[in-house]
């Protein structure tokens, strides 16, 4: 066997092999047993036709169909040999196959160009601070007791802690009815989501009387082929036809104890652990916004155009996510055109940063062992009761070295560029003055 890799690009090699008729032999002959199955002739039933016969007659067509399988099959097999890493699927670009002599064929494929990074150090990133405040954990409180609470039923509305249940009539501009929009519909008034106007003027309310309400919606409309932005003003007439009083229970120790189910005895340590948990979330938050905008700098820095057919790997991998989400949720209808469209960005970025990360790792020498995926999987067998050669297994099925690998080059990239910390409300205050 004859291989040669040709650089077509930086992202993209085409393998040329030559192959003996000898070297492709027991697959030429499989492919005799698998086509001898289908085929009948006069005087033998399907399948029973004797091998010389089979190859007098047929055995040109049976060897040229084989001829593209059997170069497939070479190819992967010479792919793991080398080493040599397709990032897409492969495409064919020529196949010569001369029947008792040998095979030729030419396969291209993507690779992860290695690029010359640059300005992947010294940066300063912006990370927001987001600090928990008192109305914060009251709010918090407030749901948590709203989730416990009772329904009271009640003639008026006396505050926003009710559950009106209306029956909704969309008004035109003169304040006649245009259509039954909503009926038995329920609002709960103390969400924050709520429309202000309609807890505003539900406020007072008797059960059977009605309040109008009105909102505004920013859409897009075309004109003419031409996109502009409108605001539209909706106006409705709410007829209520009972309420419910929100009955909170009191936040006192008792409270407590129950709902922590005996983890916590008193309000005050009960607050205390909301307000951590609130600040773990945030801080996390916070986190995760750093690191995206430090990994959009080094994309920015080092922008170039992937391989395309690395891009639409990504891109299908997104998209049938996207499937399957929508089928759990169960939506029926998915739209997997309009999704590829709104995806494709995505996919592109995507495609970028591993580039970046492969010649990142390679440049500043930075790599997962085998000890290190050994380590890794010991400690995640001590908490699963998992073999460790079943975790690196998958581990290797799943690309988990890959995950460690670009974890180990973003702590780099973060210990290696600068966070400035930012105050949200210091800055809305600034940008006021």
């Amino acid at each position: 066997m004859e291989t040669k890799i040709n650089v077509i690009s930086a992202g993209e090699h085409e393998l040329e092999a030559t192959l003996t008729y000898e070297e492709i032999l027991p697959e030429i002959e499989q492919a005799y047993k698998e086509e001898g199955k289908k085929i009948e002739m006069p005087g033998f039933r399907k399948g029973k036709v004797p091998l010389a016969l089979l190859k007098k007659t047929y055995g040109e067509a049976i060897e040229y169909k084989a001829s593209e399988k059997i170069a497939n099959k070479k190819f992967w097999e010479i792919v793991e040999e080398q080493n040599l890493n397709p990032i897409s699927t492969p495409k064919m670009v020529d196949l010569d196959f001369e029947r008792g002599s040998k095979i030729m064929f030419k396969i291209q494929y993507e690779v992860m160009p290695e690029l010359e990074l640059k300005d992947y150090t010294g940066n300063e990133i912006s990370k927001i601070e987001l600090k928990v405040n008192d109305e914060m954990v009251d709010d918090e409180i407030t749901s948590l007791r709203k989730r416990n609470s009772k329904d009271e039923v009640t003639e008026v509305v006396e505050d926003k802690m009710n559950v009106i249940n209306v029956n909704l009539k969309k008004l035109d501009e003169s304040g006649n009815i245009t259509d039954e929009k909503g009926q038995d519909l329920n609002i709960d008034l103390s969400d924050s989501r709520v429309n202000k106007d309609i807890v505003e003027n539900a406020i007072g309310k008797k059960k059977g009387e009605t309040f109008k309400f009105s909102f505004k919606d920013m859409h897009e409309v075309d004109e003419d082929g031409n996109k502009k932005v409108i605001e539209e003003t909706y106006n409705y007439e709410a007829t209520i036809n009972s309420i419910n009083k929100i009955v909170l229970p009191e936040f006192d120790d008792e409270f407590v104890k129950k709902i922590s189910k005996e983890k916590f005895s008193n309000v005050s340590d009960w607050t205390e652990n909301i307000r951590k948990g609130i600040q773990s979330y945030y801080d996390l938050q916070s986190e995760d916004m750093y690191i995206n905008g430090l990994l959009s700098t080094i994309v920015k820095n080092n922008d170039f155009e992937p391989p395309h057919g690395y891009v639409h790997k990504i891109l299908d991998n997104l998209v049938a996510m996207e499937q399957d989400k929508a089928k759990r949720e169960g939506h029926k209808h998915f739209d997997a055109h309009q999704v590829e469209k709104q995806l494709h960005s995505r996919a592109e970025w995507n495609a970028k940063w591993q580039i970046i990360v492969n010649s990142l790792a390679k440049k500043e020498n930075i790599a997962v062992s085998e000890e290190e995926l050994k380590e890794t999987a010991e400690k995640e067998a001590a908490e699963t009761g998992i073999s460790v050669e079943k975790l690196l297994k998958f581990y290797k099925d799943s690309g988990r070295k890959d995950t460690l690998l670009e974890q180990k080059v973003i702590d780099f990239l973060k210990a290696n560029n600068s966070a400035k910390v930012i105050n949200p409300n210091e800055q809305k205050q600034t940008e006021k003055e």
